[in-house]
């Protein structure tokens, strides 16, 4: 008696059998039948056992038939045998179970009363096994899901019945049932001996009891919900795609996912080839074989092999009759199997040699299609599944390509998107930064890795008297929208750095340019959701001073030439966009060589860390500072942005200031006396031959006479005038408290004045005017370079 079987062995012979033909079991049962005992008979030949004929040939996993065996006292007993094939298990070789019940281990008389009850109350397949559980009873459905006749397996056990590993499940299953008597519910997916392939089985167990109330047997009933089974599949197959499938808005990715979700649950092999977008972008009236195809994604079962013929990214050919090619366009699915398949392998001989040596029984071609255009087809390939592909498999497919087609889709309008938002986000940025005598600069500009391009921008502006200003700003959203408003915003700092606003001032123009463009972004009365971040820098040279303010913006990180690095502390100000309140500035002095870091907070901030975080590891960065600072960029780069590329657009901009010499200026105190402008002339002659540039004493000359004059005659004491030069420019600058500046008008014929400014922007490169908080300044430039 085994354990786990805790009843009478003897009721069924019982023979095991090894794949060489040789008795490895023989149980007390088989004793009884025909008499050897166990130590005569295992290690011997089974064809010795039999009376006539050979041992059967079986090659399926079940066989059952009569045949005479020898007894031992030499009389030749016909038997029906039933026998199962069990394959190698936990280290156990392969083995036949050959067994057959005995006339005193069969259960009562099939008019037993207690079987008769059970099987007349029983709707579906039913069996009902004794005590012992043994077979009692079944009725003609479970004789039909068996396949074998009642009086051929009464006295059996399940698991001799079956013979599979779901069968010794169930029998366990009734040894609880008779324990506690109480009824149980299993779901099975098995192959009975009738069917061909597997069905999923609801398999019922209920105790049966006598008028005593003790229990006597266990029913079995059985119920095929295979079609729920796989509606309930399907179901969770959609819900799973509808989770899985478009988790980015890259096409390849998603692609991807489709044949994953699809691998094992519906095919064998998925693979999604499709149109190249120009195709897609302008289609035919109609599709027309021959088509290219390039292959996006596949997926095996075997992770090891593939039956795929083209890897991702490489273009295949279709001709006419291939299911890609008719399916494509006929715009509807196309299922092969059979005759149907071989003539399409045996017409495309290359991929038909790769699809035979794989087995492939069945393809399925389905459209890839979303908003009227076909963007490709998928095709689910069946060899190892021996199932071929039925109507609701091409339903199901069908309604999980349509839901990646969308994801596709719109994976490719946003790649679209992004790449012209990118474009003109790159048009819009400084090509190059522009050489000045105040700064050293290098920048970097990255587009978000996972999200559409921003608004993120930075600029290098020359300004009079050799300053220069520094900006970087970013733009609230992305996309083309944001691309087009960063440039609006950028061409608006140049135009008011132009004239020569301070950094506060600037931002408070600025400013009212956003509500404007939120204004009509909205509507009236709506306002749109228009906003920016921007800080801007004005650096002089020759006082060695930085004026900065910022709205909304982080604020910059400055390494001192000796020191270590840290933020700025500047004034918030609100972002750009909210419109009256008040922008502040601050100066610094920077020594010669200290590097000002300007940045947006997508370079600091992301989703695995805070600002502050990242704000300690940009100033860690920045410490291993070297002379070059396109690599410095680079190393900031590496350090505070992941492998996959930022979440959020990166500005970064990196300014290494200089110095003008004392050498290079010359300022004098001029009195407020026409009379004395002579001898200011003279001493202007007098520097420029100290700097050996006596051959513009002329032009400069007549400048300086010009604007000293009117600052005497128009503007408000005390009055300065200074000289600044390098190697090509030579700059006169003249200073006074009043706030009233020149403007530039043309004398008529018989006015006495009026020429003084047409003949300064004659003589000069470039001339204008800028305010701060003591007056104003009037300024020139003198080019130094003879013209070719």
């Amino acid at each position: 008696m085994s354990p786990e079987y805790p009843f009478d062995e003897a009721a069924t012979a019982r023979v095991v059998i090894d794949d060489t033909s040789t008795v490895v079991g023989w149980n007390e049962g088989a004793r009884a039948l025909l008499g050897w005992a166990p130590v005569e008979v295992v290690g011997r030949p089974a064809g010795e056992l039999l009376a006539e004929g050979a041992l059967p040939a079986a090659a399926a996993p079940r066989w059952d038939g009569t045949l005479a065996l020898r007894h031992r006292d030499g009389r030749s007993v016909r038997v029906w045998l039933l026998a199962h094939h069990r394959p190698p298990r936990d280290g156990a070789p392969a083995t036949w179970l050959v067994v057959t019940p005995l006339p005193r281990g069969g259960a009562r008389s099939p008019d037993d009363t207690l079987a008769t009850a059970a099987l007349t109350q029983s709707p579906c397949a039913v069996a009902v096994y004794d005590e012992r559980l043994r077979l009692v009873r079944l009725n003609d459905a479970m004789a039909d899901i068996i396949g074998l006749p009642e009086e051929r397996v009464r006295g059996l056990r399940v698991s001799e019945i079956g013979g599979r590993p779901q069968s010794a499940e169930l029998e366990e299953h009734m040894l609880r049932v008779l324990a506690d008597g109480r009824a149980r519910d299993v779901e099975i997916h098995t192959r009975t001996g009738g069917e061909e392939r597997a069905h999923a089985w609801l398999a019922r167990f209920a105790p049966v009891s006598d008028t005593a109330g003790r229990v006597r047997g266990v029913c079995l009933a059985a119920h095929d919900f295979t079609e729920n089974h796989l509606a309930r599949e399907r179901l969770q197959l959609v819900n799973e795609a509808s989770v899985r499938i478009g988790s980015t808005l890259d096409v390849t990715r998603t692609a991807q996912e489709l044949t994953q979700v699809c691998v094992p649950a519906l095919a064998d092999f998925v693979s999604v080839d499709l149109l190249d977008p120009w195709e897609e972008a302008d289609p035919p009236a109609r599709l027309a074989a021959p088509l290219g195809l390039r292959r996006a994604a596949h997926h095996s079962v075997d992770p090891g092999s593939s039956v795929a013929v083209a890897e991702p990214g490489e273009v295949q050919e279709y001709p006419a009759g291939s299911p890609q090619a008719d399916s494509l366009t006929a715009g509807r699915t196309v299922v092969l199997c059979g005759e149907g398949l071989d003539a399409w392998l045996t017409r495309d001989a290359p991929r038909g040699e790769r699809v035979r040596e794989f087995g492939v029984h069945a393809t399925m071609s389905v459209p890839v299609k979303a908003r009227g255009v076909t963007l490709g087809v998928a095709v689910f390939t069946r060899y190892r599944r021996p199932d071929p592909f039925t109507p609701d498999d091409v339903l199901l497919a069908e309604e999980i390509t349509a839901r990646a087609a969308v994801c596709i889709d719109n994976a490719r309008r946003y790649s679209r998107e992004r790449d012209t938002a990118l474009a003109l986000q790159r048009s819009l940025l400084p090509r190059s930064l522009p050489d000045t005598l105040a700064v050293d600069a290098a920048s970097r500009y990255l587009p978000a890795a996972r999200t559409g391009v921003g608004g993120d921008w930075f600029d290098v502006i020359p300004l009079s008297g050799m300053r220069v200003a520094m900006v970087v700003g970013d733009v609230v959203g992305q996309g083309i929208q944001a691309s087009a408003t960063m440039g609006r915003l950028r061409t608006a700092v140049r135009t008011l750095a132009d004239i020569d606003l301070a950094p506060d001032e600037l931002l408070t123009h600025l400013d009212d340019l956003v509500v404007r463009l939120s204004e009509e972004a909205g509507g009236e009365g709506n306002p749109g959701e228009v906003g920016a971040s921007c800080l801007y820098a004005v650096y002089d040279p020759v006082s060695r001073r930085c004026t900065l303010a910022r709205a909304g913006h982080p604020p910059p990180v400055l390494l001192r030439p000796d020191g270590e690095p840290r933020r700025v502390e500047l004034p918030a100000g609100p972002v750009l966009g909210v419109g009256g309140l008040p922008f502040e500035s601050a100066e610094l002095e920077l020594a010669e060589g200290s590097v000002l870091a300007f940045y947006t907070d997508g370079l600091i901030e992301s989703g695995e860390r805070d600002a502050d975080t990242g704000l300690r590891m940009l100033n860690k960065a920045l410490a291993a500072y070297s002379d070059s600072l396109d690599e410095t960029c680079d190393r900031v780069l590496h350090a505070l942005l992941p492998q996959g590329g930022a979440s959020d657009d990166v500005a970064l901009l990196l300014a290494r200031t200089r110095g003008l010499p004392s050498s290079q200026v010359a300022t004098w105190d001029i009195p407020a006396d026409p009379a004395l402008v002579a001898p200011i002339r003279r001493q202007v002659v007098e520097q420029l031959g100290r700097w050996e540039l006596s051959e513009h004493s002329f032009t400069t000359e007549l400048v300086v006479s010009e604007l000293v004059t009117n600052a005497i005659r128009y503007g408000a004491k005390p009055i300065r005038l200074r000289l600044i030069h390098d190697a090509t420019t030579l700059i006169c600058e003249v200073s006074d408290t009043s706030h009233t500046a020149p403007h530039l008008r043309r004398a008529k014929t018989f006015d006495e004045g009026g020429r003084g400014l047409l003949l300064v922007a004659q003589l000069t490169q470039r001339w204008g005017s800028r305010h701060n908080a003591e007056g104003k300044t009037i300024w020139a430039e003198l080019g130094l370079l003879e013209d070719d």
